[in-house]
């Protein structure tokens, strides 16, 4: 609708927004109505209309198979475009139109805005199927016209309402016809199971909504007047109800067809089951995060216990091995602690690459200057676990053979997400400015411990690839190739 208004039309940016507005909404005209919707705008030059926004009914047959979004029509073409254009009103004269076979009663409905009538809507009627309304249709009918009304006096859509509409209501999901004291005049059927999952046993229909609605909700101290309010009709509001045995949520909407209030359109919806879920989702989250936590809390007791056995070790052998046991257990309980404060198994891995570093740059016996380049991103637990003792690994063997006791350096660890949007790939190196490696060294081959982790983790783990090479100018560069998921989009 942007390009189309932009391209063909003068109207303004609020002018435009105003149209979003209404299109959020207009759905609920398309149902009431059981009729198609198609918004004209008349163009730059006021010698045709261009259809920039269409709906169709989930309550009635279609009027139209075809997209007409797009479509320009010269003016006077249409007369009852043009009418409801120039003279600012709803205009409902003329015979059906007739095509494909199919008998259609065609209506022009101006929106207006700040005294200003921007385009016209359509509303087209497939008349193949009418029949004696029922007391159902006929309220969606009258409430259809209420809000066609408001719409050519400029009071519906409200500013700052716009609607999900996939996670309000709508019309089939349940409906409630108030007059201007908020008495029920008809409720749905739809409607009225929800509330008698609230726990009414009694008809809606000649009570208060408001009065009822919140007698049914739990007593917690005074009756809520607000709720009272809310449920009346007064202010265009989105809320939900809880009973002792279902939950439902509502939207008010007031009528105002001719600037006085005459009633009220309230729609609900039984979302008892929905909110069951819900709860589920966050009481297995909560209790996953706490799994987390504890196991991270865990390991950091291994960690200490291992600390404390190494200084009371005097081989010196010894002490380095439970040392490196130390940071191998630290390295598994930093990512427990990220996972510990999320609600997914996904854990951002910059944080864990930066934590990890600091770790390990606590025993360089140097002044080793650590840093990270680029960004390893968003990874799963089962990649972010190896991939965070791989690194320790790699780093720890960087600060203990590329640098003397008392030499300085550089290691740095550089990442980047690439390969293609089907095979994502993560590509890091770990690079230093030290020593280099000894004459004849076979990463693939050689037997330290370390090294043997490194290649089990990330050939068996990961499923990536591993190699140890000589840096480009001075120092060691090793390489690790790993598929991942793709991040999810922003």
């Amino acid at each position: 609708m942007n390009d189309l208004v932009r391209q063909h039309t003068a109207l303004s940016d609020s002018d435009l927004e105003w149209l979003h507005l209404l299109v959020s909404e207009w759905q609920l005209l398309s149902d009431l109505s059981f009729a198609d919707l198609v918004l004209w705008v008349p163009t730059l030059d006021g010698t045709r209309y261009v259809s920039v926004a269409q709906m169709r009914p989930n309550t009635g047959p279609t009027s139209y198979q075809d997209d007409m979004v797009g479509h320009l029509v010269p003016r006077g073409r249409r007369p009852m475009l043009d009418s409801a254009l120039d003279e600012g009103r709803i205009v409902r004269e003329g015979d059906p139109e007739w095509r494909e076979e199919v008998p259609v009663r065609v209506e022009s409905i101006p929106v207006r805005r700040e005294g200003r009538v921007l385009g016209v809507i359509a509303r087209n009627t497939n008349l193949l199927t009418v029949r004696t309304p029922s007391r159902l249709e006929l309220t969606y009918l009258q409430s259809a016209s209420d809000l066609a009304q408001m719409i050519a006096a400029g009071s519906f859509p409200f500013p700052g309402q716009q609607v999900d509409m996939d996670a309000s209501p709508r019309a089939g999901d349940g409906l409630i016809r108030l007059d201007a004291d908020g008495v029920v005049q008809y409720a749905s059927p739809n409607a009225l199971s929800a509330y008698h999952r609230l726990g009414l046993a009694a008809d809606l229909v000649g009570h208060h909504l408001g009065q009822a609605t919140a007698e049914l909700a739990p007593a917690r101290g005074p009756v809520d007047e607000a709720l009272v309010k809310l449920a009346s009709g007064w202010a265009p509001r989105e809320f939900e109800v809880e009973g002792s045995d279902g939950v439902i949520q509502l939207r008010a909407i007031p009528l105002k067809p001719k600037g006085t209030h005459i009633g009220s359109l309230v729609l609900l919806r039984d979302v008892t089951e929905l909110r069951r879920r819900e709860r589920e989702l966050i009481t297995k989250d909560a209790t996953i995060r706490e799994i987390h936590h504890r196991v991270k809390n865990n390991l950091q007791t291994v960690a200490a216990l291992l600390r404390l056995q190494a200084r009371r070790m005097d081989s010196v052998q010894g002490r380095e091995a439970l040392n490196e046991a130390v940071r191998r257990v630290g390295s598994i309980a930093i990512v427990h602690e990220t996972l510990s404060q999320n609600l997914d198994e996904r854990v951002e891995f910059d944080d864990i690459a930066d934590r990890v570093l600091a770790m390990v740059a606590e025993i360089s016996p140097g002044k080793v200057t650590t840093r990270r380049t680029g960004r390893f991103g968003i990874l799963d637990a089962e990649v972010a676990t190896p991939l965070s003792m791989v690194l320790t690994e790699i780093l720890q063997n960087a600060l203990e053979h590329a640098f003397g006791q008392a030499e300085g350096g550089v290691v740095e660890v550089g990442a980047v997400r690439g390969g293609s949007r089907s095979e994502p790939r993560l590509l890091v190196t770990v690079q230093d400015n030290g020593r280099g490696l000894p004459e004849g060294f076979d990463p693939q081959r050689a037997g330290n411990l370390g090294l043997q982790i490194v290649r089990t983790l990330v050939e068996g783990e990961l499923g990536g690839t591993f190699d140890m090479l000589p840096a480009p100018e001075r120092g060691t560069q090793v390489v690790l190739d790993i598929p991942v998921r793709a991040e999810k989009q922003h």
